[in-house]
């Protein structure tokens, strides 16, 4: 018993080192005692660079993005706080989200094409952090923001898997919304072998409009956001914004 008490003392220390850390995955984050995080993503295809600001101060981590980059989380305070997404040049103003920034919480502010493809407007997910604290599961959320894309089914199966004999793990998700919604956590995914087939179709169908291998790791946390590759119906592509990883963002094409 003597040992074990020893054995608990002595990694006493270094459960506080990381729980004090902050880094998002850190012990904190699995605990939900985290300052809560905010992230911000370039998706609108026809916008100039944008600034995320915070009760109108710009935010040093969101400064002048571009499309298809995002930043990675960064703490803020709790609290109550009106979000601004505006041009870089000239501040004009896209789109304004108020939230209140709870310990523990994620939240990730989307700037996505409007209805005409030529203008910007913002979406907001709120992205609960629950997971076990030895887990290491990838975490995966669709964003539907492509509006010549009627409502999708999403598959992230294994290579090989055969679409027809599975249900899609993001089902029915419709034009700016997500799946989970906003406040739910993300899907949960055993990596296996890392190699997976990531395909789109319209709800209730079989028949591929995208189709793209991708490679999961273990603790990835992805936000897939399907965009519009052009003004054809159905032609999507995907933006894949990746927490924590050296790249923010990658973009995956359509391999049909």
């Amino acid at each position: 018993m003597k040992s074990i008490y020893k054995l608990l003392l002595a990694a006493a220390p270094v459960l506080l080192v990381a729980a004090c850390g902050g880094g998002d995955d850190s012990l904190d984050d699995r605990l939900n005692i985290a300052d809560p995080k905010v992230r911000f993503v370039h998706a609108a295809t026809a916008s100039p660079a944008l600034t995320l600001y915070r009760n109108d101060v710009a935010q040093a981590d969101a400064t002048s993005v571009s499309y298809k980059g995002a930043s990675q989380y960064y703490d803020v305070s709790t609290g109550t706080a009106t979000w601004r997404v505006a041009t870089s040049t000239g501040n004009v103003t896209v789109g304004t989200v108020p939230f209140d920034a709870g310990r523990g919480g994620k939240y990730t502010l989307v700037a996505v094409p409007d209805a005409n493809i030529t203008g910007a407007e913002v979406l907001f997910i709120s992205d609960p952090y629950d997971k076990e604290l030895t887990a290491n599961n990838a975490r995966v959320r669709v964003l539907h923001a492509s509006v010549n894309a009627g409502t999708v089914d999403v598959y992230l199966t294994q290579a090989g898997v055969d679409i027809n004999t599975v249900q899609p793990n993001f089902a029915g998700v419709a034009y700016k919304t997500a799946n989970p919604a906003s406040g739910a956590n993300s899907v949960d995914f055993t990596v296996g072998s890392g190699a997976y087939n990531l395909t789109i179709t319209a709800t209730g169908s079989k028949t591929p409009v995208f189709l793209a291998p991708v490679t999961v790791t273990n603790n990835a946390d992805w936000l897939l956001t399907v965009l519009p590759a052009s003004i054809t119906a159905n032609d999507v592509k995907v933006l894949a914004v990746k927490a924590n990883d050296a790249a923010a963002t990658q973009e995956i094409s359509n391999t049909l």
